[in-house]
């Protein structure tokens, strides 16, 4: 199908997860934005995705023996994976023109459908060595380069879209990395709208622009100082934009920004959008919760299974439901391939003598300080014990730190320095560059996925719906998605945490943690695998059906888009 210009959606990520030997991506904002291109792909829909091309990527994690992570940069070939256009585009900034090229990768459909995804590029003849980096690393460390990468996304992205002759009617921001398009958008509005004042330029931009904002965490909010802001864009640009309500102060906040000019604003979870709302008092904040890639993230020996069993489920992800029907024991050998995959993997990185029928937990996503990784291991006498009383356990953990995250880098470390302490009953291993091939080894093979971030912190989760559709069970705290998914005797269980700031809230919850898993979980394991299975299948059935971006895809559409159900009904 091609799509029509009068409904052409926009969608900017700073990241996209197009492949996992393409490093445009870190971690679970990429997953989201590839998983929603591959669903618009698959449903037919009028979208195109714009990014950067990083040359050097995100970094490779490199762990000596000690945990101690160093980062590589990334060697890889863009002219293997994608396309090289003729399009360039220039933009002002810094008190310069630079030059802006683009490269195409198409996202296939399961039906032959292809979204374009454009990937901005600054290594080109003419710009400076120094703009010629600009699209070098993902998240560069540097304010200034941060900001700069930022317009070439924003403003460069949007342009570019013209210059290949494209002319969407909504523009869908994910994260506040790419708000600038909407600065761009109102200049362009101003300059020839016959009705120029503020009040109603601003009322288009509004009518083209929806905003997702991913993180209830201040400081994961883009804010740039407004005296860099006036170096890079001109002290005069910045003064208009000073002209918008509450947009700027001191400083800009590329999250402000979204929300200042966007008609829909969403949350990625219900929770979520709620935390957000005390974030940012005065704003509607809508609830459009998270999904993954159904296909995607759904190992090989489950996907035999549900095709045999369930044909239309990776078209229509709410057939999944119908998991139901599945005899349980084609359910359990699935995931014992999938987990003997793993478990092969792990021990060619070393002596760690994983076997297929030990209890498995499985523990991967970046690794910071909210994100509680060593709460499993705060007490590793008593792990032992449990461990030792259930024939042994088995953890997985994966993840990287940023590279400015020393906290997070000594967080794996003491993971590391737990191996010995736990022998022999808990085996412990880390498996290093996590990236979306490993994610899905993991998700896939664990016996249980676990989650111990401080609420009200985590936004979504989107790891443990990527367990769910492999019959991974979920333990988690009530947070982010799981808010919606936990299904009590079905789809997993629950850690009644306490909130962040709460005196003493790691060893309360360690010790809810501990008791759940010696008192309830591994009991049913063991002595109940019928019933394990059957929760196995539940999750299929339960979580899987709902949390896939086919659902979310249908929810942006009809709420935010413009689009009606009977249109997306027939693509």
């Amino acid at each position: 199908m091609t799509a029509a210009p009068k409904d052409l959606i926009a969608y900017f990520s700073m990241e996209i997860a197009l492949a996992s030997e393409i490093p445009t991506y870190s971690g679970g904002l990429g997953v989201l934005a590839g998983d929603t291109l591959r669903s618009a792909a698959d449903m037919g829909l009028p979208m195109v995705g714009v990014t950067l091309l990083y040359r050097k990527g995100y970094f490779r994690q490199v762990l000596d023996s000690h945990g101690r992570q160093t980062e590589k940069d990334v060697v890889w070939a863009p002219e293997l994976h994608l396309e090289r256009l003729h399009n360039e585009v220039v933009i002002h900034i810094q008190g310069r023109d630079l030059r802006i090229g683009v490269w195409r990768y198409r996202v296939a459909g399961v039906d032959g459908h292809h979204i374009p995804v454009y990937l901005l590029d600054t290594d080109l003849e003419g710009n400076s060595a120094d703009d010629r980096r600009i699209s070098d690393h993902l998240y560069g460390f540097e304010e200034r380069y941060r900001l700069t990468q930022e317009a070439v996304l924003g403003i460069g992205g949007r342009q570019m879209l013209i210059a290949l002759g494209l002319q969407p009617t909504r523009y869908h921001m994910n994260e506040g990395h790419s708000a600038l398009l909407a600065i761009d958008l109102l200049k362009d509005i101003w300059e020839h709208t016959k009705d120029p004042t503020l009040a109603a330029c601003l009322a288009q931009v509004r009518a083209a622009c929806v905003f997702t904002t991913h993180t209830p965490i201040p400081a994961g909010h883009d804010r740039f100082p407004r005296a860099l802001a006036e170096e890079v864009f001109g002290a005069e640009a910045v003064a208009r934009v000073a002209e918008i309500p509450r947009l700027l102060t001191t400083e800009l906040n590329m999250s402000i920004l979204g929300l200042e000019l966007s008609g829909f604003v969403n949350g990625v979870s219900m929770r979520h959008a709620e935390v957000s709302r005390g974030m940012f008092p005065g704003h509607e904040i809508h609830a459009v919760t998270n999904g993954v890639h159904s296909a995607t993230w759904t190992a090989p020996p489950m996907q035999a299974v549900l095709d045999r069993h369930v044909p239309a489920w990776r078209r229509h992800g709410h057939a999944l439901r119908a998991a139901q029907k599945i005899p349980t024991a084609e359910i359990v050998a699935a995931h014992r391939a999938a987990k003997q995959s793993l478990i092969d993997e792990i021990n060619t990185l070393g002596p760690h003598h994983f076997e297929a029928d030990r209890f498995t937990i499985g523990f991967a996503r970046r690794v910071t300080g909210y994100k509680r990784i060593m709460l499993l291991l705060r007490d590793v006498r008593r792990l032992r014990e449990i461990g030792g009383r259930w024939g042994s356990l088995q953890i997985v953990f994966s993840g990287k730190a940023h590279p400015k995250d020393h906290d997070g880098k000594r967080l794996i470390e003491a993971v590391f320095r737990q191996q010995e302490a736990l022998l022999p009953y808990v085996r412990l291993v880390f498996v290093p560059s996590y990236d979306m091939r490993v994610a899905g080894k993991i998700v896939a093979g664990v016996d249980l996925w676990l989650n111990t971030p401080m609420p009200p912190l985590e936004a979504s989760g989107t790891s443990g719906m990527k367990a769910a559709h492999n019959g991974v069970p979920n333990f988690s705290v009530r947070d982010g998605w799981w808010c919606e998914g936990y299904v009590q005797g079905h789809t997993g269980w629950v850690i009644d945490a306490a909130h962040s700031g709460d005196h003493g809230a790691d060893e309360q919850d360690a010790d809810r943690l501990y008791r759940a898993l010696d008192e309830e979980i591994l009991p049913l394991y063991f002595s109940n695998q019928a019933r394990w299975g059957e929760m196995m299948r539940d999750c299929i059935a339960f979580a899987a059906s709902y949390f896939n971006t086919e659902r979310m895809l249908e929810e942006y559409a009809t709420r935010a888009y413009g689009l009606s159900a009977a249109a997306i009904a027939r693509r």
